[in-house]
């Protein structure tokens, strides 16, 4: 008789924790409310690829659990920490969701509506809900106001980045009989460089891809007359070519070891460097565009950065450091993305369901960064000196507040207990370094 084989288990004391959901904000839901309107959403019919004939789309049925009743649960169970499909099932059963009114509905229902749901009908949603708000007005923020010249050059400047998931857990038995760690795939993020939106995004399931492999999706996402800001991983003689040919612009770092000629000296220092140059001299496909490339020395080492911006009155020397400086924020966003919004934590083991939470995710950090943005301003602060974490952890305090009978709306309540919530991160000794190097390398602004 085969002995059974015992299935390990994992140490209860490291097991992930499933925190309980937090209270509804009626200001946030008001937010999201207008963001997602149930107008924009009830048109949409929902369709899928005819497997016999690719071509072919099939309209499915209608159901109990539409596409709006569907997109305020997915980003409830972000925004609210709901934790698990349960706790979703009994929320939904006694208080309803966003505006979805209580519903009884079973727990396998909406696990099995989350892996049929088309991923394609809410990255339609977000890319609405983006367009939209790129057409607004950009805020006023503080801080920005030596920007405004540059902002004024391009049609939009944006950093682009990729980011790995998390691990899924191996629920099913094709999952368990792969070896090591499964990744549940990887993302493509293109972010504004400002105010920190994002504006489009790209998924596979393809964990161990190369960034290179998303270019002409991610060139085609940026406008004409656009700057973008990426890093090395993209490094490509034959994608700078792309960019200056489509009238589209970059910053990035130069590769080490990559050989260039200079062809004229713009400006120069004992600090800084800014020159045009050729690259690729020993490559068979050279680059066939002049670049310019800006080089800065910091704490005794020389960065250099490259960019098709020829044209210092367009973009300076300094401006060119300060953009690639700020594309570490892109960091930040897939940091409250992961670990704070849960993005690590996935629901569903399936490719479409990682896409459905990957689009909620998204979708709520837009309301959130709105927050922080209003409250950046009333409190004068520049964007990167407030805590995306700590407003969201605040919603929990301000909700408290409003049980005690406090009639406060939510940005003066943030505002006045700023201090206490720890909404502005503190000035750190390096970031006064950072402000003394800048004004010995580039002098007064």
């Amino acid at each position: 008789m085969a002995k059974r084989s015992k299935r390990r288990r994992g140490n209860p004391d490291f097991r992930h924790r499933v925190p309980g959901p937090l209270p509804s904000v009626a200001e946030v839901e008001a937010e999201l409310y207008a963001l997602l309107t149930p107008a924009l959403l009830a048109p949409r019919q929902l369709e899928r690829r005819d497997p016999r004939n690719p071509k072919r789309r099939i309209r499915l049925r209608a159901r109990i659990l539409t596409l709006p009743v569907m997109v305020a649960l997915v980003v409830s169970l972000v925004w609210r920490r709901l934790g698990a499909i349960a706790e979703v099932q009994r929320v939904l059963a006694q208080e309803g969701l966003l505006w979805v009114s209580p519903l009884q509905v079973s727990e396998q229902a909406i696990a099995k509506r989350l892996d049929t749901l088309p991923a394609n009908a809410l990255a339609a949603v977000f890319t609405e809900v983006s367009t939209r708000l790129q057409a607004q007005p950009p805020p006023q923020l503080p801080g920005l106001e030596s920007w405004t010249g540059v902002r004024a050059q391009f049609a939009r400047i944006a950093m682009v980045d990729g980011s790995t998931l998390e691990a899924i857990r191996k629920k099913t038995q094709t999952l368990q009989d792969q070896p090591g760690l499964v990744l549940a795939g990887r993302m493509m993020v293109m972010v504004e460089a400002f105010t920190h939106r994002p504006l489009w995004q790209l998924y596979t399931e393809d964990a161990a891809a190369n960034d290179k492999r998303f270019a002409p999706e991610i060139l085609a996402a940026l406008p004409e007359g656009g700057l973008l800001i990426f890093d090395l991983g993209f490094f490509s003689f034959l994608w700078f070519d792309d960019f200056t040919e489509q009238r589209k612009y970059f910053v990035t770092r130069l590769r080490q070891k990559t050989a260039y000629r200079t062809t004229q000296l713009l400006s120069s220092s004992p600090y800084y460097r800014d020159e045009l140059i050729e690259v690729g001299l020993h490559h068979s496909h050279p680059c066939r565009h002049p670049l310019r490339l800006v080089s800065v020395l910091w704490h005794g080492q020389w960065y250099r950065y490259l960019t098709n911006v020829l044209d210092p009155r367009l973009l300076s020397a300094r401006h060119v450091c300060e953009l690639y400086r700020r594309r570490w924020r892109i960091e930040d966003a897939f940091l409250v993305t992961k670990r704070v919004l849960d993005l690590a934590y996935l629901w569903k083991t399936s490719a479409n369901g990682i896409q459905l939470q990957l689009y909620a995710t998204l979708l709520f950090y837009l309301v959130l960064l709105h927050v922080c943005q209003q409250v950046a301003q009333s409190l004068n602060e520049p964007l990167e000196r407030i805590s995306v974490e700590m407003v969201f952890r605040a919603f929990y305090h301000y909700s408290r507040a409003l049980t005690r009978g406090e009639t406060v709306d939510l940005v003066p309540y943030l505002v006045q207990h700023a201090a206490l919530l720890g909404l502005v991160k503190r000035q750190r000794q390096r970031h006064r370094d950072i402000q003394q190097t800048e004004q010995l390398v580039w002098g007064s602004p």
